[in-house]
């Protein structure tokens, strides 16, 4: 009872595992160390397991000369004699972790299990599957006596066993007939599932393959027209989901988006249809793929170190940009609306020539009167002409009698009329396009003005990576960021609150063109200039999932063919007809409904000012009429008060 572990040499990577299963295993040591000399490298190390049972010696010696000795060795032993079925799978579990830090640390790999009782089998199964033991290329070889109807249970029932790159070793016959039978399970073939027999070996004649598989063939190079499970969510552009009417009269779901289009070119490329399986929400979608229910999830996914504790990752195809969407200022009542069409300098040009100016024509007019023998004017009277001037009015009652005089009106009439004309222009101009305030463009603007970001409930991965950040920043924005609503109504409550959302561009640009612009094109949302962080794109796949290595390749075959951004580049364009559509409809109502008849007019409303737009002149007419009521109550006084 115990473990015995033996670490004789640990020089060792993804290879060739085989699991021995006989009373007497010196009599199919030949026909390990044959299998392993036709199958693996040579420089591939050995990891050897058994339960007690049989000798660990006699397949050492046989495969040292079959294969000029392995770069390494490790042997493993675990007794079962008289052991609860749940100490051993423990003990198991702990040597198998032993066995994966040594194929991690490996070039290459063959594991040998030497048993006779079919419960280690099983434990063994769930443990290496549980611990991750093997990948695809790992090759697991089972030498073992069970009876065919055993092996044909046995086999399907576990990942490890039906998935992963197995053959069984099956002793049918004992000496002196020896006869060995060998055996693999093929998840996928033209006949379905089945267990095949591939070859048989007997002592001195060597193999006889009896089918043209190999014997370790590949399982997943073709899936034979089978339908394999997925799971994913609608996620436009990238994952479009729509109902349509057959011919039949029934109702079938289309697929289509750009990774729609990426994964219905791979299932046509390895040959297989697919379902999606029922999800409410993103999170069951990734417990479905942790869970092996689901092959993989077929729609962008951030490339986040979190994802690794769970899941893997498919080739890494595109990237894309995290950004913010909020609200887009408003316009506020400002009372400084006629004073923003010139700037400051030229207001304080035209006080000074206002203040300069009658003090020339005063002295001026002044001297011409005084020579000419007329009235001088007072300084009053010519500071309220040029006013009038320069705002517009009539010329002065009086004109001047000098030449000097007139022609310092004229310029001066000059000098109104370019001022008022470019004054009433840009005016016009900041009336109808008013002046917004500056709205939040960077991550630390959005962090000083939104109260909360209301995020879905798969965004709690972006969260958890901004936390861990040391930028103070990132860190406040993912403190912000609060998970439960969808982002449909995370943008709603954006129009309503001081919030924001953040998501991937693509994916944003798409829900705010759908959901939230306006049959005219307007929109009250906008997405920040900066952005967050750009990440790798690729989808979530269970953990060593065997037919990763065929996904990766019709993927980078279909990336770098370009055929990912022409359908990328075909769905921005239908949402872009889809909205030029609507707006074309939206026009043509207006139209009819103005009675038109024809579209004789443009379509183009006039933009009407609002009270938000005309407070300052409002305010400067309250103030005026302020100022004249304190004067005439103050003449009224006086009078008063003469008369007394």
């Amino acid at each position: 009872m115990g473990i015995n572990v033996a670490l004789l040499v640990l020089l060792l990577t993804d290879g060739v595992s085989c699991l021995f299963v006989h009373a007497s295993i010196e009599d199919v040591s030949g026909c390990v160390g044959a299998v392993l000399e036709a199958t693996s490298d040579p420089s591939c190390s050995l990891i050897l397991l058994t339960d007690g049972n049989s000798s660990a010696s006699t397949i050492l010696k046989e495969v040292s000369s079959e294969r000029s000795s392995p770069r390494g060795v490790t042997v493993m032993e675990v007794r079962v004699d008289g052991q609860d079925g749940n100490v051993t799978q423990a003990l198991l579990y702990h040597l198998v972790g032993q066995a994966r830090q040594v194929r991690l640390g490996s070039w290459c790999v063959s594991v040998v299990v030497v048993s006779y009782d079919p419960d280690f089998l099983t434990a063994f199964a769930e443990s290496s599957h549980k611990g991750r033991l093997l990948v695809w290329a790992t090759r697991l070889l089972v030498v073992t006596s069970l009876t065919l109807p055993q092996l044909h249970a046995l086999l399907p029932t576990h990942w490890t066993f039906s998935m992963m790159n197995t053959i069984f070793l099956n002793l049918e016959e004992k000496k002196p007939s020896l006869r060995v039978s060998v055996y693999t399970y093929l998840p996928y073939s033209p006949d379905g599932s089945q267990v095949v027999r591939v070859a048989s070996w007997m002592s001195g004649r060597g193999y006889l393959m009896f089918t043209r598989q190999q014997m370790f063939p590949e399982k997943f190079k073709d899936f034979k027209g089978e339908t394999i499970p997925v799971s994913v969510l609608p996620f436009p552009p990238f994952w479009v989901e729509e109902d349509q009417q057959a011919a039949d009269g029934t109702t079938v779901r289309s697929y289509s988006g750009t990774d729609g289009e990426m994964f219905l070119s791979l299932a046509r490329a390895l040959n297989f249809t697919f379902h999606v399986l029922p999800a409410n929400d993103w999170v069951e979608v990734e417990m479905l793929v942790k869970k092996r229910i689901s092959f993989v999830s077929p729609v962008m996914c951030l490339v986040l170190p979190q994802y690794f504790e769970h899941f893997d990752m498919t080739y890494t195809y595109n990237f894309v940009f995290l950004v913010f969407s909020m609200r887009k200022p408003g316009l506020s009542p400002s009372w400084q609306s006629l004073y923003y069409p010139l700037a400051n300098q030229v207001w304080l040009a035209i006080l000074t020539l206002l203040l300069l100016v009658p003090i020339i024509l005063t002295m001026v007019v002044h001297v011409g009167g005084r020579r000419d023998g007329g009235s001088s004017v007072g300084a009053g009277s010519v500071v309220q002409d040029l006013a009038g001037m320069l705002l517009g009015q009539n010329l002065p009652r009086r004109l001047p009698t000098t030449s000097s005089s007139r022609l310092l009106v004229a310029a001066w009439l000059v000098f109104a009329f370019i001022i008022g004309t470019v004054y009433r222009g840009n005016l016009t101009a900041h009336l109808t396009l008013p002046k917004y305030p500056p709205r939040p463009e960077t991550v630390e603007e959005l962090i000083e003005v939104v109260d909360k970001i209301p995020q879905p409930p798969y965004a709690a991965q972006y969260r958890d990576f901004l936390m861990k950040s040391e930028n103070n920043a990132y860190r406040k924005l993912g403190e912000l960021m609060s998970i439960g609503s969808s982002i449909i109504e995370g943008l709603q409550q954006t129009l309503e609150q001081k919030q924001a959302v953040v998501n991937i561009r693509a994916y944003l640009e798409y829900v705010i063109a759908e959901t939230f612009t306006s049959s005219d094109g307007s929109t009250d949302l906008y997405i920040g200039r900066e952005s967050i962080m750009p990440s790798m794109i690729a989808w979530l796949i269970p953990h060593d999932a065997p037919y990763r290595p065929q996904f990766d390749r019709c993927m980078r075959i279909l990336m770098e063919a370009g055929l990912y951004g022409k359908w990328n580049n075909e769905e921005m364009l239908k949402t872009r007809l889809k909205n030029s559509r609507r707006q074309q409809e939206y026009l043509a109502q207006q139209q009819q409904q103005q009675g038109t008849g024809g579209g004789t007019q443009s379509g183009i409303s006039m933009t009407a000012l609002t009270l938000t737009h005309m407070q300052g002149p409002l305010i400067l007419l309250l103030l005026g009429l302020a100022l004249a009521g304190f004067t005439f109550t103050v003449e009224v006084f006086k009078r008063s008060v003469i008369s007394i």
